[in-house]
C-alpha cells in the first residue's frame, strides 16, 4: 500500500469538519501517535471517544499514517511529523516542540511510549499530558495511567478513562471507493473474491506459503501490499493464473482499505491489513508466527479466525518478531500448513454474510 494519497495529503492540510458529527467545536485536545501504521489504526477509537469530549482532535503522526486520518471525522488537523527523515533527532523534536506551542493546547494524550513523545508534549508547555505509567517519558507526563492486559484498543481506551470494546474506524471517502471500484473492474475482478496481504516489515512475520494457498482456493485472490511486497504478490499471482490480481503498490492507502471492504475474506500476517480489515469488518483469518495474540493485537470481530502453530516453547521470541529466526528454523511459520489455513479460509467463504 503505497503513500500516495488526495492532495491534502501532499499538502499536509486539515481534514473537512463538515458532516463529522462531532463539527461544531474548537479544538484544545492534541493527540501524539508516531507508532507503527497498524498503531495508529487502533488508535482511532480513542480519538472518537475524545472528539465526543472535547471536540475534534489534532494528531501528531508519521507521513505515511498521515492520509489515513486525515479524513477521519474526529480529527481536525493532521500534524506531519517525519522522525525517520527531515525531523529526525532532537533538532526535530524541538521543532515539533515549537509548532505545537503556538497552538496552545490544553491537553495531549501520549498512546506511543517513547521518550520524544513526552519530551515534545512537555516542551510545547502543554498543561495536561496523560499516558502510560510504564513509558520511558513518564515523568514527563501529569497523569500516568497503568498498563492493563487485554486489546491495544481497550488499553488504549483508558487513557481517557473510557470502557473497553470500541473498533477502528477510518474515513473513508467517495473518492476511495470510486478508485477501489475501478481498479477492479480494470483487474477483471469478480464481485465475489479474497485478498492475501502477505507482506510486514518483519521478516519472521511472513508465511512463506501464501502461493500454494491461491493454488489451493477455488477464488478470485487479489494480494495487497505495499511496493516493497510487489514480488510477493507476483508469485502469489503466478501460482493462481487467470484467477489472481497484483495490487501491490498501485493503490493510495485509503483506496487500498476501501478495496479491502469489498473482499469475502482476508488472510494475513501480523500487521497492518489485519487491523484495516477491522476497521472495514472484514472476515480474516489472521496468521500469528513469532507473536502470539495475547500482545493484544490479533482480531477480534465475530468471523475473524486465528491460525498458529501451538506447543512451541520459543513462541513468541520478540514483541515485533525479529527479521530472522533466532534459532534458524522458524518453525512458528514452517510447520503451519496450506491445508489448515486453506480449510479456515474455505468455512469463511461458505458462511453467509
Amino acid at each position: 500500500m503505497t503513500e500516495r494519497g488526495d492532495p491534502r495529503a501532499a499538502s499536509g492540510g486539515a481534514a473537512d469538519d463538515l458532516g463529522s458529527p462531532f463539527a461544531g467545536r474548537g479544538s484544545r485536545t492534541l493527540v501524539i501517535q508516531t507508532a507503527f501504521l497498524g498503531d495508529v489504526i487502533l488508535t482511532t477509537p480513542l480519538l472518537e471517544v475524545l472528539a465526543a469530549r472535547h471536540g475534534p482532535v489534532d494528531v501528531v503522526t508519521t507521513p505515511g499514517a498521515a492520509q489515513l486520518l486525515e479524513t477521519h471525522p474526529a480529527v481536525r488537523t493532521v500534524l506531519r511529523h517525519d522522525k525517520h527523515g527531515s525531523e529526525r533527532g532532537l533538532g526535530g523534536i524541538l521543532r515539533l516542540a515549537h509548532r505545537l506551542r503556538a497552538n496552545g493546547y490544553a491537553r495531549a494524550y501520549l498512546p506511543h511510549k517513547s521518550w520524544r513523545t513526552g519530551l515534545a508534549a512537555r516542551l510545547a508547555r502543554i498543561p495536561e499530558r496523560i499516558g502510560f505509567a510504564d513509558a520511558p517519558a513518564r515523568r514527563s507526563y501529569t497523569r500516568r495511567v497503568p498498563v492493563t492486559g487485554g486489546h491495544e484498543v481497550d488499553r488504549l481506551l483508558a487513557l481517557a478513562d473510557a470502557p473497553p470494546g470500541g473498533r477502528p474506524s477510518l474515513g473513508l471517502t467517495d473518492a476511495d471507493h470510486g478508485a477501489a471500484i475501478a481498479w477492479l473492474e480494470n483487474a477483471g475482478v469478480p464481485e465475489r473474491f479474497m485478498v492475501m496481504a502477505p507482506g510486514s516489515i518483519w521478516g519472521t512475520k511472513r508465511w512463506g506459503k501464501y502461493p500454494a494457498l491461491a493454488g489451493a482456493l477455488d477464488v478470485f485472490v487479489v494480494v495487497l501490499g505495499g511496493p516493497e511486497d510487489r514480488a510477493l504478490g507476483e508469485a502469489i499471482v503466478a501460482a493462481a493464473p487467470g484467477r489472481s490480481a497484483n495490487a501491490c503498490g498501485t493503490l493510495p492507502l485509503r483506496a487500498s482499505t476501501a478495496l479491502l471492504e469489498r473482499a469475502a475474506v482476508l488472510v494475513t500476517n501480523d500487521s497492518a491489513p489485519l487491523h484495516l480489515a477491522q476497521a472495514t469488518a472484514t472476515p480474516t483469518v489472521a496468521l500469528f508466527g513469532p507473536t502470539v495474540p495475547a500482545f493484544g493485537f490479533g482480531p477480534r470481530g465475530a468471523s475473524d479466525r486465528i491460525e498458529e502453530v501451538s506447543g512451541l516453547s520459543c513462541r513468541p521470541c520478540s514483541r515485533h518478531g525479529p527479521a530472522r529466526c533466532p534459532l534458524g528454523h522458524h518453525r512458528c511459520m514452517t510447520d503451519l500448513e496450506v491445508d489448515r489455513v486453506a480449510t479456515t479460509v474455505r468455512h469463511l467463504l461458505s458462511t453467509p454474510a
